[in-house]
């Protein structure tokens, strides 16, 4: 292993954190402008309606309302394929009907309390199957049958159906998860500011460049120079913190008032109208040989995206990465249908559909090894996919980028440190030595320990641009789009334009997420960042770097360099990252032991242990965080966090922090994090992603230990005792 520069390996302090513990830190929610209003939103009272009329002029005459919006008074523009700034026609209980810009809040609010509208309800649907049968509905005219996007995704490596007819034995289950919230601590807000025919608008958001500016030019009809997005503090993006029509409202709003608007979602508000994780059902096949070996992997899932899609196709296809992809078979396919329905829309969060996809495909491994009489770790050391990459064919033109989700076979890794997750893992939890059979313990309160494996897509595949500016006194000013979304990216990113200058950590100063002063920029998702972002701050120092010795021959050490230059040197760079010749992925083996009560259905998480291969570790502290935070985010989920819409009435009916339960201090253990594997060659220094992989493989992590404790696999999530209770009776386990 290459020895690293200083300060790649570092548990640097974490940029900005002083200013949060002090309360300094400027959220979207804490900006004020001369001058500014307060904006409110009318919600649809019904899941499915359309506007026959509406009058505001009762609240356009109360004092101190400046702005009265509807759908007749907004472009007709949409921001997303399914989704216009204000629509006539309203998807579920909380949809946007208009918009009031006054002087107060309290103004705003009588004056939502004087909107007169009469609505024509119209008949819902919020099953997705039930969406997708004949006769439902219909939500969008553009989707016919209400299935997103006309057609079934559909991916597959080989021949499922022959492998799955000539196996020697096959297993199948169906699988169910929920639908609920990130909630972030941070509401939404935007605060949008004209300055003749431009605008200026702060906002919560993970993609300022790639996103916003572009849809706020076309939704406003005014060229994209004349937009300027800010993202300041994010309170935890979690991947949810935009995909809404909260900017666009607020633009609307302030032209139309001629001064400043803000609006910030309430906690209701976030709750319905934010965007969640959408409820799924999983159906998967596996078929073996007589060896046990896979031979072919189908999953199909049907993903309930709520009223409006987002980023619902992308969450849909990262249901199949697992499936397609973790173990060796020449044959897998996933099959993926989206469907809309009245219920709040659902969007991104945190590793997309891989959690949902891995929690089908790791407990029936774990059953498979079971019932074919293999410890599951040995089984999984045999089977899952190495460093070589899937057997078949490659599929990608040579010389084209190979996906970081791909489907082909014949494509190595860049670095797969899985045996070493496992290895690893195992032996710190005792694996060997503590693990009994399945269902072996008996009593009420039982004990087992059980195991789930994740693979993610590694963050290629994606531009970013960077610029790093040397000025004489030694600072350093590095400028680049991206939002820190909550997971520190600006400490790594810092740390490695320090690394690659051989400059102290305190001379690098970074300008992030502001389209007026950075360059262009790729979402802040996929856990992308230190990958692409990571490897354009490395480039645009190297090009600095270059440029600064060559003026200054024969310097050594950083203060010579950078005096000996009389103005600023600039270095850039821009980067696609990814590879034509290999697979970019990261790795995690989980084992978790749990506690389960058989009379009472209650799960507790006694120790977590969680390994991962994501390359060299630029900030071991923020990286252990990282880890530690997705497990107990996703316990949390595992356990408990679920959204409730009543069927009748399309409402939502926990939309708060007391009813929509989540994880606090006291109800799991400390995460133990042991980091495997070899640095990447294609990642910055080594590293690749880490974002995301954490949360993929807890819900079958739990699971599989819970099986170990009982014999029974629970197969729907949240692991709740209404849900744990008939599972264990259906499995004939009692006290």
């Amino acid at each position: 292993m290459t020895q690293s520069p200083a300060l790649i390996g570092e548990s640097v302090p974490r940029t900005g954190l002083g200013a949060k513990v002090r309360g300094a830190a400027k959220y979207t929610a804490d900006l004020k402008r001369p001058g500014m209003l307060y904006g409110r939103i009318l919600r649809s009272p019904h899941p499915h309606a359309r506007i026959r009329s509406i009058d505001t002029s009762k609240a356009k005459a109360l004092p101190g309302v400046h702005a009265v919006l509807t759908y007749q008074d907004v472009p007709q523009v949409r921001i997303d394929a399914d989704l216009l700034p204000l629509d006539q026609t309203l998807r579920f209980v909380g949809d946007e009907v208009a918009v009031v810009a006054a002087e107060r809040e309290s103004f705003a609010e009588d004056a939502l309390a004087l909107i007169d509208v009469d609505y024509e309800v119209l008949p819902a649907v919020f099953d997705a199957a039930e969406a997708l049968s004949p006769g439902a509905p219909v939500l969008h005219e553009h989707a016919p049958g209400n299935l997103v996007g006309g057609d079934a995704l559909m991916v597959e490596r080989g021949d499922v159906a022959g492998g799955l007819a000539n196996a020697a034995q096959r297993f199948s289950g169906s699988f169910h998860t929920q639908m609920h919230s990130p909630a972030g601590m941070e509401t939404r807000a935007a605060l949008a500011e004209w300055d003749g025919d431009s605008v200026t608008i702060w906002k919560t958001s993970r993609a300022v460049h790639a996103v916003d500016k572009r849809n706020l030019a076309r939704v406003l009809e005014i060229p994209e120079e004349d937009v300027r997005v800010i993202c300041t503090t994010m309170g935890g993006g979690f991947g949810a913190k935009d995909e809404s029509r909260l900017g666009s409202l607020a633009a609307l709003a302030a032209r139309a008032a001629g001064r400043p608007v803000r609006i910030e979602y309430s906690r209701a508000e976030e709750f319905t109208a934010g965007r969640n994780r959408q409820e799924t059902d999983i159906d998967l096949e596996i078929g073996v040989d007589a060896s046990g070996a896979p031979v072919a992997v189908d999953m199909r899932a049907v993903m309930n995206a709520g009223a409006y899609v987002a980023s619902g196709m992308g969450v849909t296809r990262r249901i199949g990465q697992g499936p397609i992809y973790l173990y060796t078979t020449p044959n897998a396919r996933f099959e993926g249908r989206t469907a809309y329905t009245n219920r709040p829309a659902g969007g991104s969060f945190r590793g997309l559909g891989a959690p949902l996809g891995h929690f089908a495909l790791e407990v029936l491994i774990d059953q498979i090894a079971a019932q074919t009489g293999v410890d599951p770790l040995d089984y999984r050391l045999a089977h899952h996919v190495k460093l070589e990459g899937q057997p078949g064919q490659r599929q990608t033109p040579a010389g084209e980028l190979v996906p970081d989700q791909p489907v082909e076979g014949g494509v190595p890794f860049s670095s797969n440190g899985l045996a070493d997750c496992i290895l690893q893992g195992a032996e710190r939890i005792g694996w060997r030595a503590r693990r009994l059979p399945n269902g072996s313990s008996t009593g009420p309160i039982r004990r087992g320990i059980g195991m789930a494996l994740g693979n993610y897509k590694g963050g290629g595949n994606v531009t970013a641009q960077a610029e790093v500016r040397i000025a004489p006194d030694g600072g350093v000013l590095v400028s680049i789009g991206n939002v820190d979304v909550g997971q520190g990216s600006e400490t790594v990113l810092a740390q490695i334009a320090a690394a690659t200058l051989g400059a102290p950590l305190d001379s690098i100063r970074m300008v992030l997420a502001d389209t007026g002063t950075t360059p262009p920029a790729h979402v802040t998702a996929g856990s992308s960042t230190t990958m692409t972002s990571g490897n354009a701050v490395k480039q645009a120092a190297e090009d600095a770097l270059r440029q600064l010795r060559e003026v200054s021959s024969g310097a050594e050490g950083w203060a010579s360099l950078a005096g000996g230059i009389s103005g600023d040197v600039i270095g850039a760079a821009s980067v696609q990252s990814g590879s034509t010749q290999q697979v970019l992925n990261s790795f995690a083996a989980h084992f978790c032991e749990v506690e389960a009560d058989v009379m009472t259905g209650r799960i507790r998480v006694l120790r977590y242990v969680a390994a991962h291969d994501s390359g060299r570790i630029i900030n071991p502290r923020m990286a252990e965080n990282q880890v530690s935070g997705g497990v107990l985010q996703f316990l949390g989920i595992a356990m408990r966090e679920e959204m409730f819409i009543d069927k009748h009435l399309g409402m939502t009916l926990n939309a708060n922090f007391l009813e929509h339960k989540f994880t606090s201090l006291v109800d799991f253990p400390a995460v133990e994090v042991l980091f495997c594997g070899e640095p990447d060659p294609l990642g910055p220094f080594g590293a690749k992603a880490l974002g995301e992989p954490p949360v993929v493989p807890v819900f079958a992590a739990v699971s599989n230990a819970f099986a170990n404790a009982t014999g029974v696999w629970l197969h729907e999530v949240p692991f709740t005792p209404d849900r744990v209770l008939p599972a264990l009776r259906a499995g004939g386990v009692s006290a």
